[in-house]
């Protein structure tokens, strides 16, 4: 469900460029073997290109957010585990617009992040959306205009959710229904598998119920 998104040019002021070391992630969270392998394999150098502040772009802080962060992930191979992602998430405390660069090709993944209502020093990751590979000399766009950085983060947001928000739909809601989207999806493509593959004529009309059902609560998430 990605779609091709556009690749935001940042202020020249919030620049930050500061390259964080991959051992220094290894230190501060729980990396087991599996997790740092993927961490050596996948991923060549992070480094955290802007910073998007009060101070940086001119916009106050709003419902805890404060700061956002872009960090570019230049990667070894095309695809980078979300293990990965949520790692760093979990190590910086703060939304984060990710840019990963593998050879010439640039593409934008971030997280509907917010902040724990039971512990407000911890935050939540409910999703990844990214949009898809494309050229990293592509035409860049500006910034959304917002008013608070908590806007310009639903914005930045917004531009990669695969499904548009229903009227009046909020981001919460619009994410819950864009996972149960992602489920119902699931859901298809297995029973399809399982159809394609199962011999038995009894077996094969039980299965082509359970999909049509599948399928209209598909339809309805997404009808707008």
């Amino acid at each position: 469900m990605n779609k091709l998104g556009p690749i935001f040019c940042f202020p020249a002021q919030a620049a930050f460029h500061k390259v964080i070391a991959k051992s220094k992630i290894y230190q501060q969270g729980k990396v087991g073997k599996k997790l740092r392998d993927l961490f050596i394999n996948q991923l060549d150098k992070i480094t955290w290109l802007y910073v998007l502040a009060p101070e940086t772009i001119n916009l106050p802080a709003k419902h805890g957010i404060a700061e956002i962060a872009v960090i570019e992930l230049q990667l070894k191979t095309p695809d980078l585990h979300e293990e990965v992602l949520r790692t760093l998430d979990q190590q910086v405390r703060i939304p984060i617009l990710y840019q990963l660069r593998y050879g010439e090709q640039l593409k934008t993944t971030i997280a509907y992040k917010r902040p724990n209502e039971a512990d407000s020093k911890q935050w939540l990751v409910e999703a990844y959306f990214s949009s898809d590979w494309q050229p990293a000399n592509s035409a860049t766009s500006e910034l959304p205009v917002a008013l608070d950085l908590a806007s310009l983060y639903e914005q930045l947001l917004r531009a990669y959710l695969p499904e548009p928000a229903k009227v009046g739909e909020g981001l919460p809601q619009q994410v819950a229904r864009i996972q149960q989207i992602r489920v119902q999806q699931r859901l298809c493509e297995q029973l399809e598998t399982r159809l394609h593959k199962e011999p038995q004529f009894n077996r094969k009309v039980e299965l082509n119920s359970q999909l049509r059902q599948h399928k209209e609560a598909l339809a309805q998430l997404q009808t707008e």
